[in-house]
């Protein structure tokens, strides 16, 4: 037998990390049982804030504190070891100083709102820095404000960042020796996750609010809706407003299902989790698990900057969110007041609009100061979107009504998610809380239930409302987007409140479309309605989505395949293990074989491309033929069909591509059967040919050695496929023919999740965050999971202390505050 000494070194360090790791956690579990240090509260205002972080495989730490304080210390502190350029970058956003630090000319990420350029993001975040609004959203008494342990994550994850700060070198190119990454405070933290709130609302018009100013010469003109001068072209502004609410074609979208104990193999509900989100930026998941003994034990992906796990599981339920179709904001026409363009008549008495004088500061050049406008509505605007103008004129101009600029509760939310302990336990929390501004939540718990519900933050636009208020504008993009344009000029038009909610002009939670304890609720980024195909959700406001409507070509295949699972019952979490990995594409299984036939009829095998020149095709018809409907990274002609796909359904209407078409009755099996006889397929084929051909890659080349990414110098494949093919798998990246195909993913598959259970006290679950947890080239966190993603591997989720301790990457830290 081995005495200790003669152990290998390896062994002797594993032995001491352990019994660090268990006094840590044995001594927080002793003074979280003090009642001075009981959940919740920080102790005295002289204590240091300390935490211990246990990291396990891949990088993932599993955060151990007394209290709420500590905890967000032990957050913050990890999550600037992992990402500190990424982080600052965004408290430079909130902070309004963008334009002081990188010019006024260049463009934010993205990740905090659609800011085109530094200079509007910073008139618009300095605006909201300026007016108190974050500090007032602070100062509301829960349930309509945070709560108390809310605010003390936020202030313990501040100190946890600047302690990592100012005790560590940053080796990060992005921002090493950079002035602006600096400490933070509680309140920059809430101001993140006030940005992360109005994404859906005022985050999409900052352009347009931080430029809008009255006519320079306003004379009286007609005055009512619709009436003052040119207005938007009803219907195009109806077709934009459709594309700009399209869940599909944002950068954040998402598939889950969740499985009925009906189904598994145990008896348990089972649950998959693939959210769709930038992999690149400030909108990237983090992994962690957060424990406060006998208080809160939780395991999952937190979106950078937020205190809490968002997307998770605990030992009894386990959550994912997709992007909801619920349209999160409306727009109020305002009548102006003939004497002035800056007022406006609500029920026949001038109002007058509110100045917002703002300053920022700019690199190398003078301050710049201009001049939002807010009415009782919320801000006024020129534009939402590129193709739904909204002119100011002598007698109208648009305001914007956003709710979740109200809404500081999304991580009281997810706290209390992190608590429940059922699909039950989350609708309380829902219902508690309020707090999700634009997703839904599909969940299965330990005993078997299922929930997908669309609870979120949303004008409390009825369609009697919209009916009886809209104005010309509004007639055509409500039904066309959920977008309601309300005549401003009458009070009785503003929406009204539930008594259930718990801020006014939202819908309650008792209106939200909700399906509990279906054998499977599965979404894909469409409305509700198909949750379940033989359970429909109907009875809900056009502003939560639509029904009987063409479903996209992802959540077909969605609901095909896991239909096909539950009923095929006796599931595992291996199946949906399996099932991420799939990589069927639905779009090939439809029209790949129809499109071969269609390529062998061609006269000569030729077809004439979009510049009028003939090519040979002929080549493409047997790829076609052969390939295997799949989008794995070996596949041969997924590439082929996804260049014609695009090219196909981007230049043929569905009317003219499918000769079955939409049906109401049948809407996972139509619209089908390619018309072969369409004039856009021999198009398609020859453009897809002559780029192919072009970039140097040939027709049957693996989709792995053109769809990649590069790390560390070294090319990576992908698998997966973009939504047009409704790939389950979802990757989007930029087509750079030059660069070898698709060479960076943009966005897609990201913190992905499998969990189950099996009788005992873990949960059975796998994870993967496809593109690590560094964004620091230099971290060994960087690529590793990117590697595992291109292996269709995952990752072993570490829940129990007995897992976590016999990790043999265990490496224990324990930071603290310093004074």
């Amino acid at each position: 037998m081995l005495h200790a000494s003669d152990r290998h070194p390896r062994t002797r360090t594993r032995s001491v990390l352990r019994r660090l790791a268990v006094t840590g956690a044995a001594l927080l579990a002793t003074t979280a049982a003090v009642p001075q240090a009981a959940a919740g509260e920080s102790g005295t205002a002289g204590d240091r804030l300390s935490a211990v972080i246990r990291y396990t495989e891949n990088g993932i730490p599993h955060i151990l504190a007394k209290d709420y304080a500590n905890l967000g210390f032990g957050t913050g502190w990890a999550q600037a070891a992992d990402q500190v350029c990424v982080l600052a970058d965004g408290f430079v956003t909130v902070s309004g100083e963008r334009s002081r630090w990188f010019g006024p000319d260049g463009a934010p990420d993205g990740s905090l709102s659609s800011a085109t350029r530094n200079l509007s993001s910073d008139l618009y975040f300095r605006g909201v820095r300026d007016s108190g609004t974050v500090e007032k959203l602070l100062a509301t008494p829960a349930p309509a404000g945070p709560s108390r342990q809310l605010k003390e994550l936020m202030r313990g994850w501040a100190a946890g960042y600047n302690a990592w700060l100012a005790q560590n070198r940053i080796t990060d190119p992005a921002c090493q020796a950079a002035g602006w990454v600096r400490p933070v405070t509680e309140r920059d933290v809430a101001a993140r996750g006030f940005a992360i709130a109005v994404l859906g609302g005022q985050g999409r018009g900052i352009d347009a609010i931080t430029s809008a100013q009255p006519p320079a010469a306003a004379g009286p003109g007609p005055s009512g809706p619709g009436l003052s001068g040119p207005g938007p072209d009803h219907e195009a502004a109806a077709r934009a407003a459709a594309e700009l609410f399209d869940s599909s074609r944002r950068d954040m979208g998402s598939n889950a299902v969740a499985f009925g104990g009906g189904t598994s193999a145990t008896g348990s509900g089972l649950l998959l989790g693939n959210p769709h989100y930038p992999w690149q930026g400030g909108r990237r998941f983090w992994q962690s698990q957060q424990t406060i003994p006998g208080e809160l034990n939780v395991s999952g992906g937190s979106l950078l900057g937020t205190t809490v796990v968002n997307i998770g599981f605990n030992d009894k339920v386990a959550w994912s969110h997709t992007v909801a179709t619920g349209t999160p904001v409306n727009l109020h026409q305002l009548t102006l007041d003939p004497a002035d363009p800056t007022a406006y008549l609500v029920d026949g008495t001038s109002e007058r609009m509110t100045r917002r004088t703002v300053t920022v500061p700019v690199k190398d050049g003078a301050p710049v100061t201009r001049t939002q406008w807010w009415t009782r509505y919320g801000p006024v605007l020129t534009s939402l979107g590129p193709g739904l103008p909204l002119p100011w004129t002598g007698g109208t101009a648009y305001a914007l009504n956003d709710p979740n600029a109200q809404n500081l509760r999304g991580s009281d939310t997810a706290l209390a998610f992190g608590r429940a302990r059922s699909v039950a336990g989350l609708q309380q929390a829902l219902a508690r809380t309020q707090g999700l501004p634009w997703v839904n939540t599909i969940a299965a718990d330990a005993a078997g239930g299922t929930l997908f519900t669309q609870s979120q933050v949303l004008p409390r636009i009825t369609d009697e409302l919209a009916a009886r208020c809209s104005t010309p504008l509004g007639r055509a993009t409500y039904p066309a987007s959920g977008l309601a344009v309300l005549d401003g000029s009458r009070a009785d038009c503003a929406p009204g409140s539930d008594p259930d909610a718990v801020q006014p002009g939202v819908f309650g939670p008792a209106k939200a479309p909700t399906l509990r304890d279906a054998p499977y609720a599965v979404n894909a980024n469409d409305s509700a309605w198909l949750a379940n195909a033989d359970r429909p959700v109907r009875g809900y406001e056009r502003v939560w989505g639509n029904i009987d409507t063409p479903r996209s070509m992802r959540t077909r295949g969605a609901v095909e395949d896991v239909a096909a699972m539950a009923a095929r019952g006796r599931l595992t979490p291996a199946d949906l293990e399996r099932q991420q990995y799939a990589n069927r594409v639905p779009a090939g299984d439809l029209a790949a074989a129809d499109a071969a036939r269609a390529c062998a009829a061609l006269p000569g095998g030729t077809a004439a491309a979009s510049d009028g020149s003939a090519v040979d095709v002929s080549a493409a018809c047997p790829v076609l033929a052969a390939w295997d409907r799949t989008a794995d990274t070996g596949s041969r002609g997924a590439l082929l069909f996804d260049r014609f796909w695009r090219k196909l359904t981007a230049g043929t209407p569905a009317k003219d591509l499918w000769l079955v078409p939409f049906s109401a009755v049948d809407p996972v099996r139509t619209p089908r059967t390619l018309n072969q006889a369409a004039p856009g397929i021999g198009r398609a084929l020859a453009d897809a040919v002559v780029e192919l051909k072009a970039a140097g890659i040939a027709l049957d080349a693996p989709l792995g050695a053109h769809q990649f990414v590069v790390r560390g110098g070294q090319r990576i494949p992908v698998g997966g496929g973009t939504e047009a093919l409704g790939v389950w798998n979802k990757v989007e990246a930029a087509w750079l023919p030059s660069a070898g195909g698709y060479a960076e993913v943009a966005h897609g598959s990201s913190h992905m999740q499998a969990v189950g259970w099996d009788g005992s006290r873990c949960p059975v679950a796998r994870t993967l965050l496809t593109y690590g947890q560094s964004s620091n080239p230099a971290s060994p966190y960087h690529a590793d999971q990117t590697r595992l993603f291109s292996q269709e591997r995952w990752v072993k989720a570490r829940f129990c202390e007995r897992d976590i301790l016999a990790s043999p990457a265990l490496r224990v830290v324990w930071p603290r505050e310093r004074r």
